[in-house]
């Protein structure tokens, strides 16, 4: 439920009853205006880049908007990073997931093939002074099977590669899994008999098929046998892992002959448990995969294998049934079994891990101080340097000593950067947005610390809205992430961005309140068992100080809105800290506590944060329960709550406006029948922000004094 913090993606205004908007395609204004939602539905969003063995190519997915179908189109680039004049080139349209081969010849990606996910090649001439971009020949499938391939890696010798299937563990092949499902399709029946949990996960509803690992070995023409070697045969749990994983959980080892994966049994236990380990399988699939973790009740995952092949480098909590716990460095000594923390006395928790070509170097980031930066960690000390640090590294590849990575901030969106190893030379390589940023004008913002719970010091952050001139006073979203265990970053958002009020001519303030990360796990524990103390107390205070400091906010024309955690949060604030507030905006917030125990999927979590199940203790369900302070609501609020979302299940946004309607309270309902915990589609995101601008502008309009 971590993902709580992600909410919300965007906008257009919604009248009392029930009305639909017009969805025509944005007009992209090309003269200089402050930001505006068609500026940010449009961008082109960087991601996954992939250095080639030699580390002169970049490969990487850029994703563009297709508003009149309503979805995003990705595409795959290539950029010589030799010559400094070059540009990135597209290679293929309607495709993702790109990897290098070993040689640095060819490309693999995933594209549809007769509706079926496959795996593709694209092969490079070398040309007088490189690769020939874009490649002269043809793409090659090179994947031939009937179900979707959802992630895969490549063999360091490039001759065969790991794929996952979501399969059901009953067939013996792929063949009887597409079998199965084409019967399902024809089956003039609609139910379905569940025996345990999950029933559904996130936004989708379980289907009896697991996410398995094979192994596949390339022909002699590079194609793949339509029959992969399963490797995961006999395990009950999802590789990788449901609903977000990808292929950080799944390695070779350095010769070939072994694989590392991370998989949570699932058993009856499955929605109560965080208990994932590391496994290794030999890459023939003659033996059944060996745990090497079992002695840890929490949480193992992303195995790296060291160079020479003697140390399995992965991430560890120490928490069983938490998932915001820190994440360690661990290594293993593969001879002798044992294990050892690299970075004990670093407290941050470390993801996206990668490790250098001698073995004495991991890279990781990890969130820090209202950043996301790269840090170089040393294997032998555990001592930690920053390498890249202002702004979010998303994403990352390392080959050599040079660094590709994907970084962005609050006031731009994700680009590619090369530095050294070292950190040296940050050099932007890419510029995908320039024209619409150079165009589209945006707020300036500034981090402030505070006296927040206990007297300990709690960050923050505002963002002046575009234009701003000093000795002018300005409406003010006070926003309230999610998670809870997540942070208000200086990073570049697609669903929660302050750009698009401070463009509305808002300001906007956000408070890292108790149980934020990147500022030590004690701190990021502290919300735990007290969603309504310490977290209100640091958001009342913080409020109060940037009040004091910086006098352009009119603390009578504010609002406060939030999703996820943060919509329970606004849900709690309207029962028991209302008086600021000119209106409330809340996004898939918990209403009532007691019944989102028993409607959410991943129960771990709702145990975790209220100390057992609710049923062992319900009054700690009810200490901090929205629902109980109903009578005291009088704020007018917009509640949006979508069909598909099954981590915050809709009854929870309903519950809260017929709370509102019965007590005559100014509220609308926006709810999306086909959206999940997130609003993905491009005409739903503009649907979104429209609605939330019309809701902010109607109550904090200047009124005759």
């Amino acid at each position: 439920m971590k993902l709580m913090l992600a909410a919300l993606l965007l906008a257009l205004p919604v009248v009392s009853t029930a009305t639909e908007s017009p969805h025509g395609t944005p007009v992209e204004d090309h003269s200089p205006h402050p930001f505006a939602i068609s500026d940010l539905v449009m961008m082109d969003r960087v991601s996954d880049p992939q250095l080639s063995a030699d580390a002169r190519y970049a490969a990487f997915n850029v994703r563009s908007t297709d508003y009149a179908a309503n979805k995003g189109v990705n595409a795959i680039y290539v950029q010589d990073l030799a010559e400094s004049s070059s540009k990135p080139v597209k290679v293929v349209s309607k495709a993702s997931y790109p990897r290098w081969s070993p040689d640095g010849d060819s490309l693999y990606y995933i594209a549809p093939a007769d509706g079926v996910a496959q795996l593709w090649r694209l092969d490079f001439q070398a040309g007088k002074h490189g690769l020939d971009l874009p490649a002269t020949s043809e793409p090659v499938q090179v994947s031939h099977g009937p179900l979707d391939i959802d992630a895969y890696r490549l063999s360091p010798d490039g001759k065969s590669v790991l794929l996952s299937y979501a399969v059901f563990t009953d067939c013996n092949d792929l063949a009887c899994t597409k079998e199965r499902l084409d019967g399902r399709a024809k089956d003039k029946s609609t139910g379905t008999v569940y025996q345990k949990l999950f029933v559904r996960h996130w936004d989708t509803w379980a289907d009896g098929r697991r996410n398995q690992l094979y192994i596949a070995h390339f022909a002699a023409d590079g194609s793949l046998p339509a029959e992969p070697t399963w490797l995961s045969r006999g395990m009950d749990g999802d590789i990788p892992s449901k609903p977000f994983g990808d292929d950080s959980e799944f390695a070779f080892s350095p010769d070939g002959r072994t694989v590392y994966f991370d998989v949570r049994i699932a058993g009856n236990s499955e929605p109560w448990s965080t208990n994932f380990d590391i496994y290794k399988v030999s890459a023939d699939g003659a033996s059944a995969p060996q745990n090497l973790t079992e002695a840890n009740r929490a949480w193992d995952t992303a195995p790296v294998p060291s160079p020479d092949g003697k140390t399995l480098y992965y991430l560890a909590m120490k928490t069983p049934g938490f998932e915001a716990d820190r994440f360690g460095i661990m290594a293993l000594d593969l001879a002798t079994g044992t294990s050892r923390e690299i970075d004990p006395a670093w407290d941050r928790s470390a993801g996206g891990m990668q490790v250098s070509a001698d073995g004495k170097t991991l890279l990781v980031t990890a969130d820090d101080q209202g950043q996301h930066p790269l840090f170089a960690v040393d294997v032998a000390t555990g001592k930690v340097e920053k390498l890249v640090g202002n702004g979010a590294v998303s994403s990352y590849s390392l080959v050599g000593k040079r660094v590709l990575l994907a970084r962005d901030d609050l006031k731009r969106p994700s680009d590619l950067y090369t530095a050294s190893i070292e950190g040296k030379g940050l050099k932007q390589i890419t510029h995908f947005n320039a024209e619409r940023l150079k165009n589209a004008r945006v707020g300036d913002a500034e981090f402030f610390t505070f006296k927040g719970w206990n007297n300990e010091t709690v960050q923050g952050y505002v963002v002046k809205p575009v234009d701003y001139k000093a000795g002018h006073h300005y409406p003010v979203a006070f926003i309230i992430h999610g998670g809870p265990q997540g942070a208000m970053n200086n990073d570049w958002s697609y669903r929660w961005n302050p750009q698009t009020y401070a463009g509305q001519g808002f300001a906007v303030v956000t408070i890292n309140f108790h149980g934020s990360t990147g500022y030590g796990q004690a701190f990021t524990d502290s919300i735990s068992g007290d969603w309504g103390g310490k977290p209100l107390e640091d958001l009342k205070l913080g409020w109060q100080a940037a009040l004091d400091k910086y006098h352009f906010l009119d603390g009578d024309r504010a609002c406060a809105l939030g999703a996820s955690y943060g919509g329970y949060m606004t849900y709690w604030i309207a029962g028991v800290w209302n008086k600021p507030w000119k209106c409330l905006v809340d996004h898939d917030g918990v209403f009532d506590a007691r019944m989102m125990y028993y409607a959410t999927e991943e129960l771990w979590f709702e145990e975790r944060e209220n100390g057992g199940a609710q049923f062992d203790v319900p009054a700690n369900y009810e200490k901090f329960n929205p629902v109980n302070h109903v009578k005291d609501w009088r704020v007018p609020m917009l509640v949006v709550h979508s069909g598909n979302d099954f981590r915050i299940p809709i009854t929870q946004g309903l519950g809260a406006f017929t709370a509102l309607q019965r007590q005559g309270i100014p509220s609308e309902l926006l709810t999306f029948p086909d959206e999940n915990h997130w609003v993905l589609k491009p005409q739903n995101s503009v649907q979104w922000h429209e609605t939330v601008n019309a809701w902010l502008k109607k109550w904090t309009a200047e009124t005759d004094k």
